[in-house]
Formats: structure tokens, sequence, C-alpha cells
């Protein structure tokens, strides 16, 4: 695995600095991008990591550009890293045709059916290539990490941080995909890229997950009313709720009324969520 990093960009931001980067991914066998913020304490001293995972259509400027997380990462003395959705430039072909599929719908799976499976492999990349890159390139608390993210980056969030309970301290979600199982954009990229076994589906879903592995800390999600991804049944908050209550994870589900999918929503919110995970990365 190479760790080596090539710096893109990068701007002052809060005392801190935002760096875009590019390595090669061994277990995407590609090129990936990533950006990441390093608070002013970066300077002096180990700091906790959170990890954010964008949603269908974005990149890994998003999140940095978008959400205003910057003050208050700043103000923790914590890192953000905020990876590309998904390979790119792979020349599978039609992986630019659709927008929900494909480039910038890597869905944080690794899969398994063709012409997928060689490139696609987004879950072990989030969850050990780029940690790996995180640490051998920056000075971080190893065993302080964290993870969230929106929609599409939603739902990787929560089967991050439930497949590997000891690697996240915290997870949280802005209108996560919470029980992909049964909504169309997850059967759709699940088929594509699992193939038909649900069996192997179960392994990606939060709401089945939760079921075998619960979190020590609460999780925390802000679904807005006038989502319209939320009125069309894709996200489904209520079923991943159910399966919480029924094995006894603590979850903090917030309606709030009025608000929609999109980053306007995010940056309304990201101050509560940061503040979320700095009391478990803090500690």
């Amino acid at each position: 695995m190479s760790n080596s990093l090539s710096l893109k960009s990068e701007y002052r931001c809060f005392d801190g600095v935002v760096r875009y980067y590019s390595h090669h991914a061994d277990s995407c066998d590609c090129e990936m991008n990533f950006a990441a913020y390093l608070p002013p304490q970066a300077l002096s001293q180990p700091v906790p990591v959170l990890y954010y995972l964008s949603g269908l259509t974005c990149s890994e400027e998003n999140f940095i550009t978008k959400a205003g997380a910057q003050r208050y990462a700043a103000e923790s003395g914590i890192m953000l890293v905020a990876p590309d959705t998904s390979p790119r430039n792979t020349g599978i072909p039609g992986e630019d045709d659709d927008w929900d599929l494909g480039s910038g719908a890597g869905f944080y799976v690794d899969a398994t059916a063709e012409p997928w499976q060689k490139h696609y492999q987004m879950y072990t990349y989030v969850t050990q290539e780029l940690p790996a890159v995180i640490k051998s390139n920056f000075a971080i608390k190893t065993d302080r990490q964290s993870i969230f993210g929106h929609s599409m980056g939603g739902h990787g969030a929560l089967i991050c941080a439930l497949k590997n309970p000891q690697q996240y301290l915290s997870v949280s979600a802005f209108a996560p995909i919470a029980a992909p199982m049964n909504c169309p954009w997850g059967e759709q990229l699940f088929t594509a890229y699992l193939g038909e076994d649900k069996n192997h589906w179960a392994k990606y879903d939060a709401s089945k997950l939760v079921i075998q592995n619960q979190l020590g800390s609460i999780i925390l999600i802000d679904q807005g009313t006038k989502d319209t991804f939320y009125q069309q049944q894709q996200l489904l908050p209520e079923e991943f709720q159910s399966a919480c209550k029924q094995v006894g994870q603590k979850l903090n589900l917030r309606w709030q009324q009025g608000y929609d999918h999109s980053y306007f929503t995010i940056s309304s919110f990201i101050k509560d969520h940061v503040s979320h995970h700095v009391q478990y990365l803090n500690v």
C-alpha cells in the first residue's frame, strides 16, 4: 500500500488549513481524492479525526466548501477528512451515464459484481486504506476517530460505525439512507454492486446491522420534514429507529421542521453534530 500523497491545493481557514489531496488507492486500484481540514492545534500536537462521507453526486469538495464545519473543528481541535464518493475515470463502460450509479455513487460498499468489482471497493477504502494514509501523513490520535455523513454518506457512516464499533467512537448522520434494502436507491445500487443475493445486501444495511452490533455511544440523526427524498420513501429513518428500539441502541432522531435535503440544512445543524462527536473524541 502506497501512503504517499499529492497536494493539489490549500487554503487558510480559521487559523488552520484546508487541503485537497490525491493518492493512488490500492483498494480501488485508481487515483482517489480527499479533502482535509487541519485545525490550528494540529501544528503542535496530535489531534482526533472526524471523517465525513458525502451523498450522491458529491465529491470531496461539497462538505468542505458548504457545511461550515471548520469553525467548530478549529474551536475543538479536530481534524476533518472528507473522501470522494466513488472512484473516478476507471474506464468502466457507463460509469458516468447515471447520477445515481457509478461515478459519485459508490454507496460505501465493496462491490462483488461485474463490472464494478475491480474498482468500487469504497467500504475497504473508507474504513482501512484512507485511515492508514491519514495515520502515515498526519499527527493524529489514532484511537480517537469518529464518522458522520449525509444521505448516501449517512448510510455509509452508519454501516462503517456499526461494522467497526472499536474503530469509531461515535457516529451521526444527516438524512441517511437508513434502510437501503427497502428503498429504490438501495435496491438499485445493491443489485448493481452486490448482485441479487439479499443476504449479502444485509451486510451493508444499517437497520439490519444494528440488530447485530450496538454502539456504546448515542447515534445522532437529523431528518428534515420537507426532505423530498424522505417523502419519496428513500430514507426510511423510522425503520432504523424501530431496529434501535428493538435492541436498546441509544438513538437521538431529531425531526427538523421545514428543513430539506440540502446543505442549507446541514449548515444549520453542523455545530450540533461536531459537538456530538467532540464529547466522545476529546474525553
